[in-house]
């Protein structure tokens, strides 16, 4: 007679996976690290890419994650996309994957502060040279591609709301052989695929507007198969993968994105709208305002002008800060995205990492708020603004 297993072996090997012929709403979520194999070559195999399979979810695969891949790389028009545990850990990937010591990046003077400190305080460490120049200086961009190994910009600038042109910057990257990369974030998806524009490497801080509930943390780059899988071999050595769970949240918040995006842009115009027109108020900045810069490229670039803005009020750093602590409906923090709206004061928090003279350089004031638009009533919001700005 067969001796039965113990109970701890029973605990730990008795759970199976029963068959599921009938589709549900969302995909499962794998939540394991590891996979099993019949055989020895079938585990070298797998880990080796010459089978399909999954053996290890650092970097390797896990079924969650490939659905959410493969649904980011639908969006964006690309034929594959990789996922990771935050947009920052995509960013790094990207540059890590495309420079070695010597070489030289060209990017932006337009960017978010944890990017520009990544590219002037790590990339310098291992020799990685970058080259800041303003994207909306197409002569100036052309003079500085030759022999750079990336183009790097932002779809709209962290945290002033600049609207790059992309098609335009494309073609210079293209005429000078220079892949070309584009933190899409504060667009989405739905409000713009770069890849038709000739970008190369399409990312995001799927903490944001993909996730949309401020509960993940996670990052994607959408490419060819080619370029993904040269970061895949990256992050197979350093880490920085994105967890199941957050992939299907990821998910979650896809299903939505278009619904929410609306929304977003449309409080974010009624909001800039009503601070364009209060006299506590110096400057705007929306690319749905006629008056803003980039308001034409807007309108030809993306499918809304986004839940983004930022303002400078009458009175600098003081009143700044007064209006923020003085909101009671929207909050005073970091990340953006999310149906809560919130404000952060760009010189002391998000760009701290930038001295004064490259804030001025990106055009971003002392006193600029950065406003992340959620999804309350616009006129809750717009009175909320209406009272703080009494106290400014």
């Amino acid at each position: 007679m067969e001796r039965k297993h113990g109970f701890s072996t029973r605990a730990i090997h008795g759970a199976r996976t029963p068959p599921v012929e009938q589709e549900t709403p969302s995909v499962p979520i794998y939540q394991t690290a590891t996979f099993r194999f019949e055989t020895s070559q079938d585990f070298a195999e797998t880990i080796g890419f010459r089978r399909p399979g999954f053996t290890y979810t650092r970097g390797y695969g896990n079924p969650t994650l490939q659905a959410f891949e493969s649904l980011m790389a639908g969006l964006e028009g690309t034929e594959s996309a990789f996922s990771f545990a935050s947009g920052m850990a995509a960013i790094h990937t990207v540059l890590t994957t495309t420079a070695a010591a010597g070489d030289r990046v060209v990017a932006s003077n337009e960017l978010y502060g944890g990017t520009y400190s990544l590219f002037t305080k790590v990339l310098p460490r291992y020799g990685i040279e970058v080259s800041f120049v303003s994207p909306h200086d197409p002569d100036a961009v052309a003079e500085a591609l030759p022999g750079a190994k990336l183009f790097y910009v932002e779809t709209i600038a962290n945290p002033n709301v600049t609207v790059a042109d992309l098609e335009a910057l494309g073609a210079l990257c293209r005429a000078a052989g220079v892949p070309a990369a584009v933190d899409n974030t504060f667009a989405s998806p739905y409000l713009c695929d770069p890849a038709r524009f000739g970008f190369d490497y399409v990312i995001h801080s799927a903490t944001k507007y993909i996730g949309g509930h401020s509960d993940l943390i996670g990052g994607v780059v959408s490419g060819s198969e080619e370029r993904v899988a040269e970061l895949r071999s990256t992050v197979i050595e350093t880490g920085g993968t994105m967890a199941p769970l957050e992939a299907w949240l990821s998910m979650r918040g896809l299903a939505t994105l278009s619904l929410r995006m609306d929304r977003h842009s449309a409080n974010a115009r009624r909001l800039a709208e009503f601070l364009d027109g209060h006299s506590k108020v110096e400057q705007v900045h929306y690319p749905g305002l006629p008056s803003h810069p980039q308001h034409d490229v807007a309108k030809r670039e993306l499918r809304g002008f986004g839940g983004m803005l930022a303002f400078d009020v009458a009175g600098g750093v003081d009143a700044g800060s007064r209006t923020c602590d003085s909101l009671k409906l929207a909050w005073v923090g970091g990340s953006l995205g999310g149906t809560l709206t919130l404000v952060a004061h760009a010189a002391s928090t998000t760009h701290r990492q930038m001295d004064p003279e490259a804030r001025r350089a990106a055009g971003i004031g002392d006193g600029l708020i950065r406003l992340s638009v959620g999804l309350e009533d616009p006129e809750d919001l717009i009175e909320d603004f209406a009272q703080a700005l009494e106290k400014a």
